[in-house]
């Protein structure tokens, strides 16, 4: 077994791994134990009381940050004509149609979130195999096909993250900065967890939000009670 080094010993001193921390707590804990050079990552993620090889079980959606995320969101859009406009005027980064699919199928993919028009989804559907596996095909259930492409930029731009359980019945994300104020990590994090709760699948059985944990990217994790967490 390898053994820990100086700094992982460090980072994990005062935090016990079995207490269930108030999310106030966890989030002073990840402040204080965040000590790399740059502005590290705030994620939380949340264990769920699904199966998502089942289709009922699924959970996926999208949560608008109400203080951001602290990242520069880059956002490519497929339209044309007065949507393309709208698209540039709100602030994308790459507009286009048949252009943008020959870059994108030539393998410069220099964007974060893909958006399209509901017209030019036969288009972009041919990028399903380039797309699909990094998690940027645009979905209506996420609000990322749709002809108000003006607000779709607006919440990328903003802060809006998607999320979407993994096979292990897992979703984790990032909420912030750790050079935000605690009160708005907190705030952000209610909102994601809260986004998590309402889609919440028919199939779900049982605890459907049954484990917490918060962390910063090069950071210990830190444990979470989920009455603290949850609204409702």
């Amino acid at each position: 077994m390898a053994r820990e080094g100086k700094r992982i010993r460090a980072a994990r001193e005062g935090i016990e791994a079995t207490k269930l921390y108030a999310i106030d707590e966890a989030i002073k804990l990840v402040k204080a134990k965040a000590s790399a050079k740059f502005d590290e990552t705030v994620e939380i993620s949340m264990n769920l009381g699904v199966d998502p090889r089942h289709a009922d079980q699924m959970v996926r959606g999208v949560c608008n940050l109400p203080n951001g995320s602290g990242r520069t969101v880059r956002v490519a859009v497929f339209a044309r004509g007065a949507k393309a406009d709208d698209a540039k005027a709100a602030g994308a980064d790459i507009v286009g149609a048949e252009d943008l699919l020959e870059i994108v199928q030539g393998g410069k993919i220099e964007f974060d979130r893909c958006i399209a028009t509901p017209d030019l989804m036969p288009l972009v559907g041919r990028l399903g195999k380039v797309l699909g596996p990094r998690g940027l095909m645009p979905n209506p259930k996420v609000g990322t096909v749709t002809m108000d492409v003006k607000g779709a930029v607006a919440a990328a731009k903003g802060g809006a993250v998607e999320f979407r359980v993994e096979k292990a019945g897992i979703i984790h994300a990032g909420v912030g900065k750790v050079s935000f104020d605690e009160q708005k990590l907190v705030e952000n994090i209610k909102a994601f967890a809260d986004a998590v709760a309402k889609a919440k699948p028919a199939g779900a059985k049982g605890t459907y939000i049954q484990r917490i944990a918060v962390t910063s990217t090069m950071g210990p994790g830190v444990k979470v009670e989920p009455s603290t967490v949850l609204t409702a």
